[in-house]
C-alpha cells in the first residue's frame, strides 16, 4: 500500500466496549499524515499450545503474523489486569514470538498506550516493555499515554472527552512516526 507508514494496532482486551479498543479508534482519526493504522482483533487467537503449533499454526495466528511482518510498527493499547498485562495480550505475543527464527517481532518498532482504573496502566506498560524487549522489539518509551479513571474519560458514545488525553495520543502518534522512520533508514 503506497509509501505510508503501516502500523498494526491491537488492544489487549476482548470486551466489545473496551476503552483500549476505543483508544485505537481515536488514534485512527488522529494519525499524522503519511501513517495508516490497521486495527486487528484478538478474539480468534487461541490459547498458545506448542503441540498445536507443531501440527498447524491456526489461521488467525498466521494472519496476524503476516500483518505484523508487513507492518512498519505496532501500536498496542492495553488495560492493566492484576497490575500486569492482560492474558490475551501475553498469549498473542507468545504466538507471535514462536518459532523465534520466524517471529515478526524482532526489530519491530512498538508504541504503547492504555486506559485503566485508578492507577492507569503504568505497571502493565512496564511489563509489556519487558516482554517486548525480550523479543528484541524497539520500544518507544516517551511520550506516554496512561489514562486513569477511564470510565470517567469516555462518554456514552465511546468518545474520549478529555482534550489533554487526545493531545497526548496525537503526540504519541507523531513521535511514533519519527521513531519508525529512524529504523526504516
Amino acid at each position: 500500500m503506497n509509501n505510508k507508514i503501516q502500523v498494526v494496532g491491537i488492544a489487549g482486551s476482548l470486551r466489545a466496549g473496551s476503552y483500549n479498543k476505543r483508544l485505537l479508534k481515536i488514534a485512527q482519526v488522529n494519525l499524522p499524515e503519511g501513517m495508516f493504522l490497521e486495527i486487528r482483533d484478538l478474539a480468534q487467537i487461541p490459547l498458545y499450545n506448542a503441540d498445536i503449533e507443531k501440527e498447524r499454526v491456526p489461521s488467525a495466528v498466521m494472519a496476524l503474523k503476516e500483518i505484523v511482518a508487513k507492518s512498519d510498527g505496532m501500536l498496542i493499547a492495553a488495560p492493566e489486569y492484576n497490575r500486569s498485562i492482560p492474558g490475551v495480550l501475553k498469549n498473542t505475543i507468545d504466538w507471535l514470538s514462536t518459532p523465534a527464527k520466524n517471529s515478526p517481532l524482532p526489530g519491530k518498532p512498538l508504541a504503547i498506550m492504555g486506559a485503566g482504573g485508578r492507577l492507569g496502566t503504568g505497571l502493565s506498560q512496564t511489563h509489556l516493555r519487558q516482554v517486548a524487549i525480550a523479543n528484541n522489539m524497539y520500544v518507544m518509551n516517551r511520550p506516554e499515554v496512561m489514562i486513569r479513571y477511564a470510565a470517567r474519560q469516555f462518554n456514552d458514545q465511546g468518545e474520549l472527552v478529555d482534550e489533554k488525553a487526545i493531545e497526548q495520543i496525537r503526540k504519541l502518534l507523531n513521535s511514533f512516526m519519527q521513531w519508525i522512520l529512524q529504523f526504516k533508514e
